[in-house]
């Protein structure tokens, strides 16, 4: 085990490194270092708690792609989360929403970053709409599957099937609870950026899908590698659907940008390394409810995300309802391998 995280460990400590001299550049006191360490533990934390049903749902698309894009994935995309979704994310937010270049956006998360924050933060409804749109879609999916082989919550999931002949009914669902939730919103302004946004994911969850979907042309001389690059894609949007409330929810620990970006590329290198793991030890067909379990804390965490606008739960509740609904999913994979070996030794 030891083999499959052996780099993120490299990769905290390093982090860690990098949080002490950050926090003694800003403190100039060891006390300073050692507290910034700690909100960055705290960090990788938080975004493995988020993020365990990401690596997951990762590894069963990870799994049927072609080794190398499975190291591109783990090489690649931990840049991408961490450069891409942590620090230029989050400038990009600032850059727009304050009509900034780029560079002034950089400088004001350095030099002013109570108005970095205040920036971030007033983008919520954006954020949210278009991560818990792409996130439900990706979860519906997977329940409106009449070609599903196995049912955790029967009760629940075998009527799920029956909506697979509707065509687009996941879409319609989606648009539904969008509109519904944009009018509960006291300011109609942030209403329509959260139901504007939220069409947005809608439209990139089918892009990302179209794209998948061409690059997998079984007539392409190169469809292996094609192949590889759409699961790539997808997995990359993703990923970032998955770290956007984290990225909001870190700045209740600190608003220094590149704080948060150490800390929560720390836990999104564990999650990369859990998700090799899971695929590497077929543990997906080892415990057959465990991708319910997943999909479940996906369809729980888009909710989440898309009525944060009605109430606030704590980014801890909502990393220990993912966990306990794969928690539980793996309890009863085991239960169900249990009695099948008692049913063979009979």
């Amino acid at each position: 085990m030891m083999k499959y995280f052996r780099g993120s460990m490299l990769f905290t400590v390093a982090g860690l490194g990098v949080g002490a001299w950050l926090g003694y550049m800003n403190g100039g006191t060891m006390g300073a270092a050692l507290a910034t360490m700690w909100i960055c533990l705290v960090l990788s934390v938080l975004e493995v708690s988020l993020s365990f049903d990401n690596a997951v749902v990762n590894a069963t698309v990870l799994k049927d792609m072609d080794p190398v894009w499975q190291r591109r994935f783990l090489t690649w995309g931990i840049l991408i989360a961490v450069f891409g979704m942590r620090i230029i994310f989050p400038l990009l937010i600032v850059a727009i929403a304050a009509s900034l270049g780029p560079i002034e956006a950089l400088r004001l998360a350095i030099e002013e970053p109570l108005r970095y924050q205040h920036i971030i933060e007033g983008a919520h409804a954006g954020i949210m709409g278009f991560g818990g749109a792409f996130l439900l879609l990706v979860g519906l999916k997977f329940f409106f599957d009449s070609e599903k082989e196995h049912d955790w919550i029967g009760l629940i999931e075998r009527p799920l099937k029956k909506f697979a002949d509707l065509e687009a009914f996941e879409i319609i669902l989606t648009i539904m609870i969008l509109y519904f939730i944009s009018n509960q919103v006291a300011d109609p302004a942030e209403g329509r950026t959260f139901l504007v946004s939220g069409l947005m994911g809608i439209a990139t969850f089918f892009a990302v899908e179209w794209i998948g979907n061409v690059l997998e042309a079984p007539d392409a001389a190169d469809g292996v590698q094609r192949a590889g690059l759409g699961a790539f894609l997808y997995l990359e949007v993703l990923d970032a659907s998955f770290s956007f409330d984290g990225v909001i929810g870190a700045f209740a620990l600190s608003n220094n940008l590149f704080v948060i970006a150490v800390g929560l590329g720390i836990g999104a290198m564990f999650v990369r390394s859990l998700t090799i793991f899971l695929v590497d030890k077929g543990t997906l067909a080892e415990y057959r409810y465990l991708e319910h379990g997943a999909f479940w804390a996906i369809i729980a965490l888009a909710m989440i995300m898309l009525t944060s606008l009605m109430f606030h739960i704590p980014e801890t509740v909502t990393g220990l309802i993912g966990a306990a609904l794969i928690g539980l999913s793996l309890m009863s994979s085991i239960k169900h391998n249990r009695a099948e070996a008692a049913a063979g030794d009979n």
